[in-house]
């Protein structure tokens, strides 16, 4: 809105021409996102806890009955900033920031309805498993195909490391890239087990990804860095700017110890945009490293079921998801999210050396 309002504005004045540049525009969004959220915090902790809107916490894992009650589906603070930050500062005639939206907001529904049953209509079990599955297909189902029918857009998978490497998966792309999406969604969740733990890895993943969607944007320095030029796409760095700032207005008040939890309101929407932006700029497969984190605590999940299953009860760790294993062995909560946030940043380092590394 503003970018549409104050940057004609610069044939006048020469001081609104800094509306033209994303970068700007991206820190802004961040900033305003992180305002809002900080100021909205507290209003929407107390409206929580006035509805009982609590957290249940079930008695079969680590110590964590102090946190009963806490207030939960704080993903509608993270939501309701990002949004209104996208809408303020982004170009709203860009396709792309609206596909961006349309993903972000098919998740959070999914989320807020889980989340619904399971603390407004005390339905412990929320949606099941397979409605849950079911519903995050068909929006990055629904997301993929309106991304294959714009012109020029490429089933080709770039390989992190070696970019003479694009192999072209066809149609295979469509349900390869729906992977991608409910992976990273349900990653996000998983690792939504500790204070803190799933938002910070987030802020830092959703910073690396906006790198990589700003170079695509570029035409420049996508050619210099040799990865796809993707015409406008730039403009979703924006978006990931107000994401970040949001985050970080939430971290505020999820850090340790927690005044709210984002819930699955929160943790699926944001896994699955995190997972879109990484479809949309065709770092897919980077999205492994980028998240790193989240791809070891799902694969913790993924090897205790399945050795629980195979030896016929035995566990390769104490608890999955792998933060409820250190817990079990007396870590402190304190020190294995610092930990894990130190993984993730590391983590993102190395996505961004591949800009470089042949």
């Amino acid at each position: 809105m503003l970018y549409h309002l104050l940057y004609p504005l610069s044939e006048d004045i020469s001081a609104f021409n800094v509306f033209r540049y994303i970068t700007f525009r991206s820190i802004y969004a961040l900033l305003t996102a992180l305002v809002i959220s900080l100021w909205l915090g507290p209003r929407l902790i107390g409206w929580l806890q006035n509805f009982k809107c609590g957290q249940y916490i079930q008695d079969d894992g680590p110590e964590h009955q102090a946190k009963q009650g806490t207030p939960t589906m704080g993903g509608i603070l993270i939501a309701f900033s990002m949004l209104v930050s996208v809408l303020l500062w982004g170009d709203l005639t860009n396709l792309f920031v609206w596909l961006t939206i349309f993903v972000f907001l098919g998740f959070f529904l999914v989320g807020f309805c889980d989340d619904y049953l399971k603390v407004v209509k005390k339905h412990n079990r929320g949606l099941t498993p397979m409605g849950k599955f079911l519903g995050q297909c068909i929006i990055a189902l629904g997301a993929v195909s309106i991304l294959l029918n714009l012109p020029g857009y490429s089933t080709e998978l770039l390989v992190p490391f070696f970019k003479g490497i694009r192999p072209d998966l066809f149609l295979f792309y469509v349900p390869f890239a729906v992977l991608v999406m409910v992976g990273a969604s349900n990653g996000v969740n998983l690792t939504d087990g500790l204070d803190g733990l799933a938002i910070g890895p987030f802020i830092v993943s959703a910073s690396c990804l906006s790198v990589f969607v700003y170079v695509s944007g570029h035409y420049h320095i996508a050619n210099y860095l040799q990865v796809p030029y993707i015409p406008n796409i730039g403009e979703v760095t924006v978006f990931c700017g107000a994401m970040v700032g949001a985050g970080l207005g939430f971290l505020w008040y999820n850090a340790y110890p927690a005044q709210i939890f984002m819930g699955d309101t929160g943790s699926v929407s944001l896994g699955g945009t995190l997972g879109f932006i990484a479809v949309l700029c065709k770092q897919e497969l980077l999205l492994i490293i980028v998240g790193g984190l989240f791809v070891i605590e799902t694969l913790s999940v993924i090897l205790q079921v399945g050795y629980f299953k195979m030896s016929g009860g035995k566990r390769i760790f104490r608890m999955a998801p792998l933060h409820h294993h250190f817990e079990l062995k007396g870590v402190p909560e304190s020190k294995i999210i610092i930990r894990f946030w130190i993984l993730s940043i590391l983590f993102a380092l190395v996505a961004l050396s591949t800009l470089k590394l042949r």
